[in-house]
């Protein structure tokens, strides 16, 4: 599997692309996103089992969604089951993907707990009550510093996996590794990516909520509203652009299965 070097200036390209598509179905994108997310809750919701199932489930339903970006983009009629369109494509090894990405996850929670003795761990499993006993921001800095660098090439690794488990039937272990690899190859328009994430997704919003939060409470509690069903399903079509840039060659003839 050959991944694609692309230029710094395509990471830009990723959010606004993402945009154009949301623009072509934006009912079905978003439904399809916001189905994923309340899918994961739920099943997390779950007493002790719960967050595990979800974890593995997590690459099944998000090639689902990814499949609806690629067959709004074709131009193809779908109905919402596209969203479960992931369980017909090698559900075992997206199952593996899951599981592994789920211990690296707490590998590099656990490592963590050598820099600060588990108070990271506690803030975010909720054993910490952050409006009574919020430790102090200098105290958790060394760990989020360990938790970021640790974590980052665990979701590398993630990234691209289950698109090459599900429409090129590539191994989960062996899938990790390519995107890993593709990751890697194109570190600096992902980086461009995360900037525009960061400018589109937190400061512009900031700022226009603050502004109409001055004008008129009512018009920032709407915006508060409006933006993540527009933000939220945009994200995951500029994941499918990536994915297509990324991988281009071998994108353009596969077909998702009916």
């Amino acid at each position: 599997m050959q991944a694609r070097q692309l230029p710094f200036q395509r990471g830009w390209a990723w959010l606004y692309e993402g945009f154009y598509l949301w623009r072509r179905n934006p009912a079905l994108l978003t439904f399809a996103s916001f189905g994923y997310l309340l899918t994961l809750v739920l099943v997390s919701a779950v007493p002790l089992i719960g967050q595990p199932i979800a974890s593995l489930l997590m690459p099944v339903l998000s090639l689902g969604v990814l499949n609806t970006c690629k067959t709004i983009e074709e131009g193809r009629k779908s109905g919402p089951d596209i969203l479960f369109s992931g369980f017909k494509s090698n559900v075992p090894a997206l199952m593996a993907v899951g599981g592994i990405y789920l211990a690296g996850s707490l590998l590099v929670l656990m490592l963590t707990m050598l820099v600060d003795g588990g108070t990271l761990m506690g803030v975010l499993n909720g054993k910490i009550d952050t409006e009574a006993e919020m430790p102090p921001l200098s105290d958790l800095l060394p760990a989020l510093i360990v938790a970021i660098g640790l974590s980052t090439p665990v979701l590398m690794a993630y990234w691209f996996a289950p698109i090459l488990v599900g429409w090129w039937g590539i191994a989960g272990p062996k899938a990790m590794f390519f995107s890993f690899v593709a990751c890697l190859r194109n570190w600096r328009p992902f980086l461009a990516f995360s900037i525009a994430l960061m400018v589109v997704t937190g400061i512009i919003p900031s700022m226009l909520l603050g502004i109409l939060g001055m004008i008129s409470p009512t018009l920032s509690s709407l915006l508060l509203l409006i933006v993540p069903l527009i933000i939220i399903p945009v994200l995951f079509a500029s994941f499918y652009i990536n994915v297509r840039d990324v991988f281009q060659a071998n994108v353009v003839d596969e077909t998702i299965a009916d």
